[in-house]
């Protein structure tokens, strides 16, 4: 949970006092619960027009004091009355959906609803539901009339007239008085409420004095009255503490979430939901703490981000930039920015490691108090974590190897560095890292001054003398600083950034080479399933054709069974010539086949014995049938050299397709029907059916007699007989 001391760090104090002004009541900007749920409220509340609700107490205290059933005062109950009123006001606008369901599963029980009831707007009981605390308000309101009228009696008296100061009537501690000069006691009685700053005197004329015991007295009344009310209340309050408990929070949550939408509605803010990774990519970013600022673009996307550069450039205001963004994302705080191309991950930790750490109190050095920062580094995960001037405190090159091996060791444990430095030699160690990224702040070196703009993937140079020139100190002192660092020294610091520099251009191109590589191999699989996708496309359509030409040609061979003529004879047969290359042409597709060859038929194996132009016969378990060749799948791992069985009969088995225990020959010619039962018995005995169905029609008995036939020289055929009660149909035992 963050505490005011980040906020000072990353220079967001303002930043937060500013949004708190929006709360209705005080509280820590953290929102307990699921960040993405709370985003999705912030958003839809942002759609709407509505009031915000007024200030109301912290009511933590009357809550405990309730579940003791302690009496709250008026004022107390009416802090409760306020939330419970705005959230009726809420649920009489349209809301978007999971705002509305969450506004109105708050029910507010009957007992708690008449209590609102027996308030005004300004936080009184309402006389109108009492008719004796009416009688009293009326008649406190009569007895101040006459008060009044009183006043103005005494201040028309003429022996007053010489000690009155003005004739005006003047309220002080609650009381009508006149104001008056010394002396005045001998002009009339009356009691010094009190002094005026000239040395007048405000004072009380006695001659009012039962009119102010009545009204005394009238007051008394009503806060009796007053009183009872607050008893009763209370014990309702105190039955349903439970419930007023739970509508106190859920104000404080609705609470954080209209704060956002409005601070954000005056600020012209945006909110960028954390996301689960921990890139950081800002897009015109805006620090709050500065009044004109030069918007951040830039990605941090490595586990070290290193910025160099020019001193008073910017690099500590940049840090900060990134941090902060970190921050009002993870607690959906909104601030200045591109959102459409602004992108911030998840961090468990957020810190900066920015003040100088020694104190002569605790004995602690610069260099030690940065060791102890860094040591606590070592218990922490998922964090991100900023160092100003890493090199502070202690020796150069030292501190170089130091830090480069912390840094590298720490990113290990999932923390992030964002990491400001001078150190040419920190930074010609760590620029080569493949886990660290660059950032430079730039120099107008015409102009001699920092642009307050940054490059990425570069080291920039410090401009110490430039910078000393450009706040004042004498020009011949830097020129004798000048000399005295010496060409030689400027140049070897020259050669360190050149040379951390070509090691990072040259890790950017192996890494460039990586990605164009995987992108080859991304197009090369591309390109091979697409060529797998149109061959299996390819050969659906053509096996949707040639199944469109059966459907078509089985309807006409019945659509002509009732009108047999050589013309159609003529067309069913060029039908089938033009059928006959496309399945040549499949079988073409298919890996070639040749005697003695082992394949697989379906779900069955056997032996290529003879192969034709469109059909192969084949062995399966010494039953020799004939099969087209699309339908047989070369097996090359099994040897060839099995032998052949010989049987005495050839049988043929139906076309492709899933097999049937019935076949239809209705409106067949005779070869045809033959040819297509013999296929049919034949694939019947290869799936091991004990019975078919032959539907061949009564008609003239022709069909029949063939079907007759052909079972009865058939070898492999048991028995057949007619169905009973349906002659069209033969029963046919295997």
């Amino acid at each position: 949970m963050p505490n005011s001391s980040l906020y000072k760090k990353l220079d967001i104090e303002e930043y937060i006092k500013d949004f708190k002004k929006f709360l209705a009541r005080d509280k820590d900007v953290v929102m307990i619960g699921d960040t993405n749920l709370h985003f999705k409220f912030i958003k839809e509340l942002s759609t709407l027009e509505f009031k915000p609700p007024k200030s109301v107490s912290n009511l933590s205290n009357q809550l405990n004091r309730l579940k003791k059933q302690a009496m709250l005062s008026i004022d107390e109950i009416y802090s409760f009355v306020q939330i419970l009123e705005y959230f009726n006001y809420i649920k009489n606008i349209t809301l978007p959906p999971l705002m509305s369901k969450w506004i109105n599963d708050i029910v507010i029980p009957p007992q708690i609803s008449d209590i609102i009831t027996y308030f005004t707007d300004k936080g009184d009981i309402n006389s109108q539901k009492d008719e004796e605390l009416l009688g009293i308000e009326n008649a406190i309101i009569f007895n101040k009339k006459a008060i009044k009228e009183a006043l103005y009696n005494v201040l028309k008296s003429s022996s007053l007239n010489e000690f009155l100061v003005d004739s005006q009537i003047h309220f002080i501690n609650n009381e009508e008085t006149l104001l008056v000069r010394g002396g005045f006691s001998n002009a009339i009685k009356a009691s010094v409420i009190a002094r005026s700053s000239g040395g007048f005197f405000y004072i009380l004329p006695q001659s009012l004095s039962d009119l102010k015991a009545k009204e005394s007295a009238l007051m008394s009344q009503k806060e009796l009255i007053i009183l009872r009310y607050c008893k009763q209340f209370s014990q309702i309050m105190s039955e349903n503490e439970k419930f007023l408990s739970f509508v106190n929070r859920e104000f404080d949550r609705f609470d954080n979430y209209q704060a956002r939408v409005f601070f954000a509605r005056t600020k012209d803010y945006e909110f960028i939901l954390p996301q689960k990774n921990n890139k950081v990519i800002l897009s015109d970013f805006a620090h709050p703490a500065l009044n004109e600022p030069v918007p951040i673009s830039l990605t941090f996307d490595k586990k070290i981000l290193l910025i160099t550069g020019v001193n008073a450039g910017g690099k500590t205001m940049l840090l900060k930039s990134i941090l902060s963004a970190v921050f009002m994302s993870k607690y959906l705080l909104p601030f200045r920015c591109n959102v459409t191309k602004t992108h911030i991950g998840h961090f468990d930790v957020i810190d900066a490691i920015i003040d100088d750490p020694q104190s002569v109190k605790n004995d602690i050095s610069t260099f030690a108090g940065r060791m102890v920062e860094f040591s606590k580094l070592f218990n922490k995960k998922n964090a991100i974590i900023g160092i100003d001037e890493i090199e502070l405190g202690t020796d150069s090159d030292e501190a170089a190897s130091l830090f480069r091996v912390l840094l590298e060791e720490l990113s290990k444990k999932d923390i992030y560095f964002i990491v400001t430095t001078h150190h040419k030699r920190l930074a010609s160690l760590l620029a080569p890292n493949r886990d660290t990224g660059l950032i430079a702040a730039l120099f107008d070196e015409e102009k001699r001054v920092p642009t307050y703009h940054f490059i990425e993937g570069s080291i920039g140079k410090s401009y110490a003398f430039e910078t000393a020139l450009r706040y004042g100190i004498p020009k011949d002192v830097v020129s004798r600083v000048v000399k005295l660092h010496g060409e030689d020294k400027e140049r070897l610091n020259e050669v360190i950034e050149n040379q951390a520099m070509l090691e990072v251009k040259m890790r950017q191109k192996l890494e460039d080479l990586e990605l164009e590589k995987q992108e080859l191999a991304k197009k090369e699989k591309y390109i091979i399933e697409l060529e797998e996708k149109l061959r299996f496309d390819f050969e659906n359509q053509k096996t949707n054709l040639e199944i469109t030409y059966k459907d078509a040609l089985q309807k006409a061979q019945e659509a002509m069974k009732q009108a047999e003529s050589k013309e159609g004879r003529r067309l069913l047969n060029d039908s089938n010539k033009i059928l006959k290359p496309l399945k040549q042409e499949k079988a073409k597709s298919k890996e070639p086949v040749k005697v003695g060859d082992r394949v697989k038929y379906r779900s069955h194996k056997g032996t290529v014995l003879s192969v034709a132009s469109d059909y192969a016969t084949i062995d399966v378990d010494g039953l020799k049938i004939k099969v087209d060749l699309v339908s047989l799948k070369k097996i090359s791992d099994e040897a060839n050299n099995t032998k052949i069985k010989k049987e005495p009969k050839v049988v043929t088995t139906v076309e492709k397709g899933s097999a049937s225990i019935s076949v239809k020959l209705i409106g067949m010619f005779g070869d045809e029907a033959i040819d297509k039962l013999d296929r049919f018995i034949s694939d019947a005995l290869v799936h091991n059916f004990s019975e078919v169905q032959v539907i061949h029609g009564s008609g003239a008995g022709i069909l029949a007699k063939l079907v007759g036939e052909f079972l009865k020289n058939h070898p492999k055929i048991k028995n057949f007989y007619r169905m009973p009660g349906n002659l069209g149909i033969t029963i046919v035992e295997l």
